[in-house]
């Protein structure tokens, strides 16, 4: 029996460092993650401690021997820059290496065109993608076929693309549109569920933090949950009932991830301002990572951006069943309250409960009392502005347990 065994491609790893180089074993093994996440392998690696990256070849053309040198070492298929490169960078490296070349955005776009399944997803992935070739047809010729096949060049469920800049811009057009009707569409569902004044609880992070696997566990969501980046991209809400009876509103949404691409977030962002209308900012951060301090000012940073820096937030140490160190050795001075958490294994999960119905009845007064049928017109005020929990139709009147903001609760007390 003959088995036709698929060969993963292989690439080399290029970093250029500009800085102390503190960072740079956390960016590449980023790097080769994102590589096996994409169905690559990752190669050797060449890094180049430079004062500025070359302008047009991003190492140094010495340094380029030692690439081509590494490459033919290890029998690799190209190389992966960990950096986006300019079309420039990118033309002069594949004329100088004669191999296949990728940057970081080229990779996670990738990654994100297997992951969307979503309509509004493959619409993000593939707009974000075509801004990106777009800057990058300089040199390539009228058409893409030079893209070629394997990791790098998918779409979710695109034509292959054989198109100049027009044809591009054009595309590019159609998809801003159907993304604004998509838009229209995630609004008019918002603005539903504030009318009911239930608070919206965003779960943002870094990549492969366990927000998936939280929302599965706190709401019996179905959504996918595995140890990968990028394992969800399309944002999911679900109704958590809390143990007094409220309600929250959950939202997942996609992971954040140190140089996420201006592609994606621009692309994305009537996904990512799911964070940024949330009442609460539930920043779910893996506990056991090495780097947890560098992948929490990577999400902090975008949340700056996305103008979601000013929100209350949470922080929930997640896979605490990972580590052996104290909790007090884990801090968060962004966060108004810290919880210690694993989302696998369900431990801790009670605190945060109760964390998120005190943050519920924040601003709101439990009453228990019983209202007057002359006076049967507060029951739809409640129902508007606080929330009814419970209500019993009796002879003299209506007896209610309801949450109601302090407006009406003094307004309750003058006329009832």
């Amino acid at each position: 029996m003959i088995e036709n065994e698929v060969k993963k491609e292989r690439f080399v790893l290029l970093a250029a460092v500009t800085d102390d180089g503190s960072h740079v074993a956390e960016s590449l093994r980023e790097l080769a993650e994102l590589l096996l996440t994409a169905g690559a392998e990752p190669a050797g690696q060449v890094v180049q401690m430079r004062e500025n990256i070359h302008p047009g070849t991003y190492l140094g053309k010495g340094k380029l021997e030692e690439v081509r040198e590494t490459a033919a070492a290890f029998d690799a298929d190209g190389v992966v820059c960990d950096d986006e490169l300019t079309p420039a960078q990118y033309n002069n490296l594949a004329d100088i290496l004669e191999m296949k070349v990728m940057d970081r955005t080229m990779l996670i776009l990738d990654i994100f065109a297997g992951r969307a399944r979503s309509r509004e997803g493959k619409i993000q992935v593939e707009l974000a993608q075509l801004r990106y070739r777009s800057a990058r047809l300089l040199g390539i010729g009228r058409s893409m076929s030079r893209l070629g096949g394997g990791i790098g060049t998918r779409g979710p469920g695109e034509k292959k693309l054989e198109m100049d800049r027009r044809l591009i811009g054009k595309r590019i057009s159609a998809l801003k549109e159907e993304l604004a009707e998509v838009k229209r569409h995630r609004e008019l569902i918002r603005g539903r569920r504030q009318e009911g004044k239930t608070k919206t609880c965003a779960l943002v992070g870094y990549t492969n933090a366990g927000k998936s696997t939280l929302l599965n566990r706190l709401t019996g969501a179905d959504v996918l949950a595995e140890d990968a980046l990028f394992a969800t991209l399309d944002p999911t809400t679900r109704e958590l009932i809390l143990p007094d009876g409220d309600s929250v509103l959950l939202t997942d949404t996609v992971g954040f991830i140190r140089k996420l691409p201006h592609h994606l977030v621009e692309a994305f962002k009537s996904t990512l301002e799911e964070a940024a209308l949330a009442d609460l900012i539930l920043h779910v951060v893996d506990a056991g990572s090495p780097y947890m301090d560098m992948q929490m000012e990577a999400v902090y940073e975008a949340l700056r951006d996305l103008g979601a820096g000013e929100k209350p937030v949470y922080t929930l140490f997640n896979k605490m069943d990972r580590i052996v160190f104290p909790e007090n050795r884990l801090l968060d001075p962004n966060a108004r309250k810290c919880f210690f958490i694993s989302a696998k294994e369900g431990n801790g999960l009670e605190e945060l409960l109760k964390g998120l119905s005190e943050f519920a009845a924040e601003g709101q007064i439990l009453i228990e009392r019983e209202i007057p049928y002359s006076k049967a017109g507060f029951l739809a005020r409640i129902r508007t502005e606080g929330k009814l929990f419970d209500e019993e139709y009796l002879p003299r009147g209506i007896r209610i347990r309801a949450r109601v903001p302090r407006s009406l609760y003094g307004q309750m007390n003058r006329e009832l």
